[in-house]
């Protein structure tokens, strides 16, 4: 597989090359990577990422494999500044989508949506094509809560080469929705694949956002906390204060993390 050519520098945040980005940078890779048909993968990676990462290797090479692995979360923005990326802001899932969308009703690109259970995909298509009345949805698939059998697995790649999508946004979690574009890159017919997770249930009006102000001041994990304590306290208590630590270590010199691809 050919990596996009407009591949911007990186970060090196805990051994996670993290792209150097702003939502203007994000945008001209993708429109380059799509006219020019190369194919390529996008992670939005927060500090959740980044912490699962540290523990598998596997999936910390899918993060540095993949065409833009964007700053999700404040932290890695600050992160990216002091290592004098001044030009580095957020670029957040949702966001990125809606402005790739916005920006296809000029380009006619075609999209797939891939995820969401209860039916969700269908809900944010109808929510899309409200919004954006010139976006081109082709298709839709709900996956199973498990890896896909060899049947569904045929079914979904003649669905993806009848529809013939530019891009396809997976809405799964992670690292799973990582995984899932690394494994059928090549095998679908498709140039971008995107790992926008919960950003098909924020769009969709089935989960709630934090406020502008919560997300701009890295709080919006104590939004998200409130909101879904049972699924997400063991996440934030553990990977936020060992992110920090890991930080400081890596700022220190005291721990190497070195990017390997």
């Amino acid at each position: 597989m050919q990596a996009p050519s407009l591949k911007p520098a990186r970060i090196n945040v805990l051994g996670v090359g993290v792209s150097a980005i702003n939502m203007d940078m994000a945008l001209a890779g993708i429109t380059q990577a799509l006219e020019k048909k190369e194919k390529g993968y996008v992670c939005i990676t927060g500090v959740h990422g980044v912490s699962e990462a540290q523990s598998d290797p596997e999936f910390r090479q899918i993060l540095n494999r993949a065409f833009l692995c964007t700053p999700d979360g404040m932290p890695l923005v600050w992160v990216g500044r002091w290592q004098g990326q001044k030009q580095m802001a957020r670029v957040y899932g949702p966001d990125l989508m809606l402005a790739v969308l916005a920006l296809s009703e000029r380009m006619g690109w075609r999209h797939f949506l891939y995820g969401g259970g209860g039916g969700t995909a269908q809900t944010l298509q109808e929510k899309l094509l409200e919004r954006f009345p010139k976006l081109r949805i082709v298709g839709t698939y709900q996956p199973p809560f498990r890896p896909l059998n060899a049947a569904e697995q045929a079914d979904l790649k003649e669905t993806v080469r009848q529809a013939r999508p530019d891009v396809i946004w997976v809405g799964l979690s992670t690292p799973k929705q990582e995984r899932f574009m690394a494994e059928y890159l090549t095998e679908l017919d498709v140039t971008l694949m995107f790992g926008v997770g919960a950003a098909f249930d924020f769009l969709a009006g089935r989960v709630r956002q934090a406020p502008r102000w919560m997300q701009r001041s890295g709080l919006e994990w104590l939004f998200r906390l409130c909101c879904e304590p049972r699924r997400l306290w063991k996440r934030y208590f553990k990977n936020n204060p060992l992110f920090v630590a890991r930080i400081l270590c890596q700022f220190s010199g005291a721990k190497k993390y070195p990017i390997q691809d």
